[in-house]
């Protein structure tokens, strides 16, 4: 392992960057939910952000039993992929159990919104937190305080 890879991989950078990618994945969908709020037979789609948060706690939980460097290596589940170079698929469940509307389309304008609200506070603690991170080892590599 490289002195970089050392640096990019320890501590609580590859949990923050897999947040800020399964938001951001997450955020395309909502977004594609809301642009199709009156498509006749569209139905919403989403994915369980518990999902996602199991699989990073127990991929931290695995790390942190290894020695707590190096990259998280967490399970792909039902719902979501994970790649080996860190990036992230989703895969969404097409029903989301809404009431159907007399043009088949299974909107919840209020539902929405609050993911959509929950998301982008996940997204901006994670994204917080991370430059938080990296400003640290830009000062470390600066010899600043």
């Amino acid at each position: 392992m490289s002195f970089i890879d050392g640096i990019t991989n320890a501590g609580a950078l590859p949990a923050l960057e897999a947040t800020i990618r399964f938001a951001g994945a997450r955020q395309r969908l909502i977004a594609s939910d809301i642009a199709n709020i009156d498509t006749p037979d569209y139905r919403t789609r989403d994915v369980d952000p518990r999902g996602f948060q199991a699989a990073l706690g127990e991929a931290i939980d695995r790390r942190r039993a290894g020695g707590s460097v190096g990259p998280l290596g967490a399970q792909s589940t039902r719902e979501i992929r994970f790649g080996r170079d860190g990036g992230l698929e989703l895969e969404p469940r097409s029903d989301r159990g809404n009431v159907l509307f007399h043009d088949r389309n299974n909107r919840d304008l209020e539902r929405l919104m609050q993911d959509l609200a929950e998301n982008m506070g996940m997204y901006r603690v994670a994204s917080d937190l991370l430059k938080n991170r990296m400003d640290h080892i830009q000062g470390a590599i600066r010899e600043t305080r």
